[in-house]
Order: structure tokens, then sequence, then C-alpha cells
């Protein structure tokens, strides 16, 4: 057998990115053949890449997609165990084409596909990090009807995905996806009835607690607390919120009365869903 070229090898380096000592071995284990050297070195690292699924894997990306119909968007996170890999072009690449793939999918929360599972064996093989996938979610609606805007941070790892009806500006759905991403407090729900009912429930006791220990008697406290809940609507839902670019206006004037925001989906790399 002829002896393994210097270009066979950084083909193979190419491919995996891993180190060119790794690739000429395992390319002289294959017989100069790239595809089964190539296999050689998943089912190697494969294995050690799963003894380090313990490390915590705190860094990471949110990718984005809308279908070409505009009828679906998907949004997915991606987790790593460094900044360093994140920021990696290929992790950014791959976080991207999950996105893609899962654009082709069913609607609501998914578990990742043989397709998908390959594109993350790939990547905890180049980088040597236990790469995950965190969460993956597609948004479905009409053709025609139905407006997605989307914003990832320039750091990738918060991410904004909107879906909206009727007609809505793109400009205009982007800068409240923007909003969403940069809003404090963090939107609960798109209006005060979207609010979940356990954070209600609690915010509605802590009030009360306040208004009793403060000595007040039973009919103004009550009329005390249903002012503090108006007020904690108004911060905490989305449609009531000021926006951040203008504090003149409110979410729901951006809207408009042309169209409706039907959902919408923040994330951010780590927390927990």
């Amino acid at each position: 057998m002829a002896g393994i070229t210097a270009k066979e090898v950084m083909s193979l380096r190419n491919k995996t990115g891993l180190a060119m000592m790794e690739c000429k071995k395992a390319l002289t284990e294959a017989g100069g053949d790239i595809e089964k050297a190539e296999e050689l070195l998943r089912k190697k690292l494969k294995g050690k890449m799963e003894t380090k699924s313990d490390r915590i894997a705190g860094e990471g990306r949110i990718g984005i997609a809308v279908s070409d119909d505009g009828s679906t968007a998907c949004i997915v996170e991606i987790k790593a165990e460094t900044d360093f890999t994140a920021k990696n072009e290929n992790f950014i690449k791959s976080t991207d084409e999950l996105a893609q793939l899962a654009l082709n999918l069913d609607a609501g929360s998914m578990e990742p596909n043989d397709e998908m599972k390959a594109i993350i064996d790939n990547l905890r093989i180049s980088t040597g990090e236990n790469i995950s996938i965190g969460r993956i979610e597609l948004l479905s609606g009409d053709a025609g009807s139905t407006t997605y805007g989307q914003y990832v941070h320039h750091d990738g790892k918060t991410g904004v995905l909107i879906q909206a009806q009727g007609e809505l500006a793109d400009d205009t759905i982007r800068q409240i996806a923007m909003h969403v991403a940069a809003a404090m407090p963090r939107p609960l729900g798109l209006s005060a009835d979207d609010i979940p009912a356990d954070l209600v429930a609690k915010e509605k006791k802590f009030r009360i607690e306040q208004a009793i220990e403060s000595g007040k008697p039973e009919s103004i406290a009550e009329k005390i607390v249903e002012g503090g809940m108006r007020k904690f609507f108004e911060e905490v839902a989305l449609l009531e919120q000021d926006f951040v670019m203008d504090s003149s206006k409110k979410i729901k004037d951006l809207v408009g009365s042309g169209s409706t925001l039907s959902n919408f989906k923040r994330w951010q790399v780590g927390e927990a869903e």
C-alpha cells in the first residue's frame, strides 16, 4: 500500500476537525480509505464523548429558522461546555442546520431525530466537548396569514421568536422580538390571561400579606391588592409592556388593530424550562 499523503490527512482533518496525528493514525489503520477512517474515528471518539456526559454544558447557542412559505418556524437550543466552542463557526453553522431540519417535524416541543443526533455526534468528535440539544420547539400557522419575527442576540445566548396573525411589518415584528429580549421584567405571557396561574396566585398572596401586615382595613387592603395586581400584569404581560425603544408606546400600540400576536418564545442558553 502506498504511504498516506499529507493531502489525504488534511482532507480527513477538514471533515472531522481532529488533530493531524489522529487523522493519520486512523487512515493508516483504515488502509488509506478516508470513509473507513472517518467511521473508525467516529466509533472511537464517540465512546470517549459518552464518558463525559456528566460534564456541565453551560454555554451554547440559540438558533431560529423560518420555513420558505412562512407557515412554520423553529427555535432550538444547543449546549456546549465552553464559550469558545459556542462561538466556533462550525458550531454556529450546525445550530442553524438543526433549526432548518426541525422545520420538517411536527409542531410543539420535540425530541431530536437520527439526523439531528448525527450532527451533535460530529460536534462532540470535533470539539471534544459534551455537546447536547437542550430544547427544540416548532410553531405552526397558516401560510399567508402567519408572520414570524426573530431576533438572536449577538452572543447567540438569547433568542426570541414571535408569531403573529394578520399584516404586521417585518421591521415592527423584529422590533417586538428585540423588545422581548431586552425587557425587564421579562414578559411571562401575551396578556394577563396568559400569565401562569401559579405565578398569579403567588403574587396575589404576597400582596395580600403585605397589606395585612401594614395594618390596613380589609376594604382598603382589597383595593390596594387589586391595584397592585393591575400593575403586575402591566409589567409582565407583553402587550401591556412599555416599548423599550419608545416608552410612550405599549407593545399593543405597535401591533395595532389589523394584526394580533399569537405566541412568543424567549429562550436563553442554560435556563430552566
